[in-house]
C-alpha cells in the first residue's frame, strides 16, 4: 500500500502557486484495508475516502472504460492490482497527471513537466475522447493559466473538435455544463474560455445565443471594435470577479444576435429583444435564481445606467424599483459593476472615466435616505404614504441631479 500525491497540488507546486487542495490516490490497498485504518467513505460511482486527521481525498488507484455516453458513462475498476501509471493515464492533461511521493519523488510518466515549461494543455491519451466534460474544463484552465502564458495543444483542440463533432457535448448534463461555466467565469481570464470554446465549437452547442453574438457587427461610433463577441470578451475582461456580475456581462447583449440584418449595425431594442434569450439561457443550464435575476436587469436595463444623466428622477425611480436597489443594494451594486464593465469594454475605452455609477450609486442612497417615520409622523398612512413617500425620495433624486450639474 503506497500513497501519492497526485493532480492539481503536483501541478501547482512545480509551477510554484499556492495549493488549497491536496488529492491523494492510494496503490495497493482495498476498501476493507482503508476503513480499517479509519478512512471514511465518501465516494458513490468509486472509491474515495476521507483521511480521519486531514480530511483530505484520498481515491483509490483506478481505471475507467467508456460505457455510455456524457459525463457519467463509465465503467470503473478499482482494485490493489491496479498501478500508479494506470491511475494517471485516465487523467485529462499531461500537468495533472503527474504524482509526488512523500518523500518528494516526482513521477511523471506522461510528460507533464515538459508541457509545463512548455505552457501547454495537452491530453494524456485518446481515452480523452470518452469524457466530453474534458473540453469545459480544458477551457477553464486555459482560463486560469493563460497570464502564465499556456495555451491549448493543437493537437488537443483538433481532438476536442472531434469530440464536438461526434455530438459527445450534447450529452453533458445541465448542471455539470453550470458548475464548469460557473468556475471558469470567475478564472483570471474568463474571455480565453469562451474563446476555446468558441474554437473548438462547443460554444454553439451549449451557449449557441453566445456564439452567434460573433461576427455581428455594431455601430463603430459607438463600439470601435465593432465585432459584437468582441465586445462581450472585452468586457468579461474588464468585469470584477464575481460571478453573477460576470454572467450578467456574458448574456448582457444577446439581443444583438437577432437583429435583422437590413438594419445593422443598428440595435435599437436589443435590450427586450435578448429577454427571452436570457431566459432560455438560465434555464437550459439552471442557473440559480439571483444569478438570473441580475442577468435579466443588466440584459433590460444597461442602457439606462450608460444615459444615467440624461434620465429623469422618476425614472431612476423607475430603475430603483425595478432592480429592488433599495431593498437589495448588493444586487444593485453588481448592476453597475455589469454595466461599467460593458462600458469599458470597448476597443480604446478601457480606461475612460464613467461617472454614471457613481451618479447612480448616489442616486439610491438619496433615495434611500428620506424617512418613512418622518411622513408617517406629518400624518400620511396607507396608499398616501406611499404616494409620498415616491414623491420624497423623486426629490431627493432631484435636488442631486442639480449638485451634479451644478
Amino acid at each position: 500500500m503506497k500513497t501519492y500525491l497526485v493532480g492539481g497540488a503536483v501541478r501547482d507546486k512545480l509551477l510554484q502557486r499556492p495549493v488549497h487542495e491536496q488529492d491523494w490516490v492510494v496503490v495497493g490497498a482495498t476498501e476493507a484495508e482503508m476503513l480499517a485504518l479509519g478512512f471514511r467513505p465518501v465516494g458513490k460511482d468509486f472509491p474515495v475516502f476521507l483521511h480521519p486527521e486531514t480530511g483530505d481525498e484520498h481515491a483509490l488507484a483506478r481505471t475507467e472504460r467508456k460505457s455510455g455516453h456524457g459525463y457519467g458513462g463509465f465503467t470503473v475498476y478499482a482494485s490493489p492490482d491496479v498501478t500508479l501509471e494506470q491511475d494517471l493515464q485516465r487523467r485529462d492533461l499531461t500537468v495533472n497527471a503527474m504524482a509526488e511521493t512523500e518523500d518528494g519523488e516526482i513521477i511523471d510518466p506522461y510528460g507533464g513537466q515538459s508541457d509545463l515549461h512548455a505552457r501547454l494543455l495537452r491530453h494524456v491519451s485518446p481515452a480523452f475522447a470518452e469524457d466530453p466534460l474534458r473540453i469545459l474544463r480544458v477551457a477553464r484552465f486555459a482560463a486560469r493559466y493563460q497570464p502564465l502564458g499556456f495555451s491549448v495543444a493543437p493537437e488537443t483542440m483538433t481532438l476536442m473538435r472531434g469530440m464536438v463533432d461526434a455530438g459527445e457535448v450534447e450529452h453533458l448534463v445541465a448542471e455539470r455544463v453550470w458548475k464548469e461555466v460557473s468556475r471558469a467565469l470567475l478564472e483570471p481570464r474568463p474571455d480565453v474560455f469562451i474563446e476555446v470554446l468558441r474554437e473548438c465549437g462547443a460554444l454553439a452547442v451549449l451557449l449557441p445565443e453566445v456564439d452567434r453574438l460573433f461576427g455581428v457587427p455594431q455601430p463603430p461610433q459607438h463600439h470601435p471594435e465593432v465585432d459584437t463577441g468582441d465586445h462581450v470578451l472585452r468586457a468579461l475582461r474588464q468585469a470584477p470577479a464575481e460571478l453573477p456580475v460576470r454572467f450578467a456581462v456574458l448574456v448582457h447583449d444577446l439581443g444583438k444576435g437577432i437583429t435583422p440584418e437590413e438594419v445593422l449595425p443598428s440595435h435599437r431594442g436589443h435590450e427586450s429583444a435578448g429577454l427571452p434569450l436570457v431566459k432560455a439561457v438560465c434555464e437550459r443550464l439552471r442557473v440559480p435564481n439571483p444569478i438570473k435575476s441580475l442577468a435579466l436587469g443588466v440584459c433590460e436595463y444597461h442602457l439606462h445606467c450608460h444615459k444615467a444623466f440624461e434620465l429623469r428622477p422618476q425614472t431612476i425611480m423607475k430603475l430603483l424599483r425595478a432592480l429592488d436597489g433599495l431593498r437589495n443594494p448588493q444586487k444593485y451594486e453588481q448592476f453597475l459593476l455589469s454595466c461599467e464593465a460593458d462600458a469599458r469594454g470597448r476597443l480604446g475605452m478601457e480606461d475612460r472615466d464613467y461617472p454614471q455609477v457613481n451618479y447612480l450609486r448616489a442616486a439610491r442612497d438619496a433615495a434611500a435616505a428620506v424617512s418613512p417615520q418622518a411622513l408617517m409622523d406629518a400624518g400620511f398612512e396607507g396608499a398616501e404614504l406611499g404616494k409620498a413617500l415616491d414623491r420624497a425620495r423623486i426629490e431627493a433624486i432631484a435636488a442631486l441631479k442639480d449638485c451634479y450639474r451644478a
